[in-house]
């Protein structure tokens, strides 16, 4: 059993916290709100991030960074994307020297356009990182319904390990090692999950939103190969795997916020509705600047972009899309 440090309490952190305590790990929850933590403690759950879930009597609290990472052997961030580099920052100077680092966050920096590994690399060079990707969503995580999700590091046995620290019988793990096409599938779909809540704020059907779905993953994949990516990774849990549970679940804070802008919110406000982070948007800015870089054409994710920065309408944006010149489709 290991000894294993989340940092962050927002639901999918929780949601982890409870499953690595329940597979016998001890496990310490740190953030910054030490409030919320006091609570949670008392109450047995985060009743704000994911209320009705039970958190298990061993999960240990601590507000203070340098204690709650003390002796940890394994160091879960579980932090939105636009923070992962401040926090694993802060964190530096705490981390045990052989402690294995976990992203679970979903999203590119919007400033560097770097991807969660990049910035790992570039703030603690001499860890092990590892991210872990795929259909999950952390209310049904929490409560131990089945799931399967992959582990992928440049360092097979770092993916190993995490493998079998977080692996159960409702925690299906499955290792690759496409680094780069992991993490560009949990990023870019959150970009489709947007256009598919759209659709939906339209009122369009499945037929639509299969179609965006479908075309949605090949711009995902161009993207992806270009930078590096393999294209079988897209095909993969984090890539259609986790497309699909994104653009269909009302869980999908992504897909919310797509409908309430196609229902006429203006996107500013709809991200207020939704009360958290909506990873979908800040990774749409900076998927459109990566694929100019890279010479990509990803006409869905324009479109979205378009429609966040109030250039088109999500009406104009589905005419823009549906009269474009015909293609072949291989």
């Amino acid at each position: 059993m290991s000894k294993i440090t989340v940092v962050g309490f927002g639901s999918w952190g929780t949601a982890l916290a409870v499953l690595l305590s329940g597979n016998g790990h001890e496990v310490t929850v740190t953030a910054r709100n030490a409030v919320q933590l006091a609570e949670a403690a008392a109450e047995k759950e985060n009743k704000k991030y994911l209320p009705g879930v039970p958190l298990p009597e061993a999960l240990r609290f601590e507000a203070d960074l340098e204690k709650a990472l003390e002796g940890a052997e394994m160091v879960l961030f579980a932090v939105p994307s636009q923070h992962f580099r401040a926090n694993l920052t802060r964190a530096l100077p705490y981390l045990p020297e052989d402690a294995i680092l976990v992203n679970v966050a979903k999203g590119i920096e919007q400033k560097t356009l770097k991807r969660q590994s990049e910035i790992a690399a570039e703030v603690a060079p001499t860890f092990r990182y590892v991210a872990l990707s795929g259909p999950s969503h952390a209310e049904e995580v929490g409560r131990h319904l089945p799931t399967t999700v992959s582990s992928s590091s440049e360092d097979r046995e770092a993916a190993e390990l995490v493998q079998r620290t977080f692996m159960n019988d409702r925690f299906r793990v499955y290792t690759n090692t496409d680094l780069v096409g992991v993490e560009l599938g949990g990023a870019l779909k959150n970009i489709m999950a947007l256009g598919a809540g759209i659709s939906d704020g339209l009122g369009y059907g499945d037929n639509a939103k299969a179609a965006l779905m479908t075309r949605g993953i090949t711009e995902m994949t161009r993207l992806g190969v270009a930078l590096g990516a393999e294209p079988e990774t897209f095909a993969g849990l984090s890539g259609i795997g986790d497309l699909i549970v994104t653009c269909t679940s009302m869980h999908s804070r992504n897909r919310r916020c797509g409908i309430l802008i196609g229902q006429g919110v203006p996107p500013e406000e709809a991200v207020g509705r939704i009360g958290m982070v909506v990873e979908g948007i800040t990774t749409c800015y900076a998927a459109c600047e990566l694929a100019e870089k890279a010479g990509v054409e990803m006409p869905i994710t324009q479109c979205i972009r378009a429609c966040l920065e109030g250039e088109l309408t999500p009406l104009a944006a589905i005419d823009l899309l549906m009269t474009r010149r015909p293609k072949y489709e291989n």
